[in-house]
């Protein structure tokens, strides 16, 4: 996992991570690894990180519901454990998370992290 995530404004750090979705499902990439797992039915968007703490965020997320964004929480050691993936191995190498489109032309914003 030594593939480095290039931007429009900035060339990211090798340790970070980026979150997304695709309709009702939430990825999560590092490297080569793509999680891909159920989000919230209405969910519409990531919007920013808050915070990463070693397998847990804080993210802000648009919903359909909503007419603004809302704090959201989300612990990837749960699916990871599902998958039977060494968390600690694979979390100690990601030091922030960004929320970040493919089909965006750069990464949007994240919180302190």
């Amino acid at each position: 996992m030594d593939s480095c995530f290039n931007t429009v404004s900035e060339q990211l750090t090798c340790h970070t991570a980026e979150l997304s979705n695709e309709g009702c499902y939430t990825i999560f990439t590092y490297g080569d690894i793509r999680l891909k797992f159920r989000a919230p039915y209405s969910l519409e968007y990531y919007d920013s990180v808050k915070k990463w703490n070693h397998g847990y965020l804080v993210v802000m997320a648009k919903y359909s519901h909503l007419n603004e964004v809302e704090e959201e929480y989300i612990d990837l050691i749960p699916v990871l454990d599902e998958l039977l993936m060494d968390k600690n191995a694979f979390l100690s190498q990601i030091d922030r998370v960004v929320v970040r489109y493919p089909d965006k032309l750069s990464a949007l914003t994240d919180g302190e992290n």
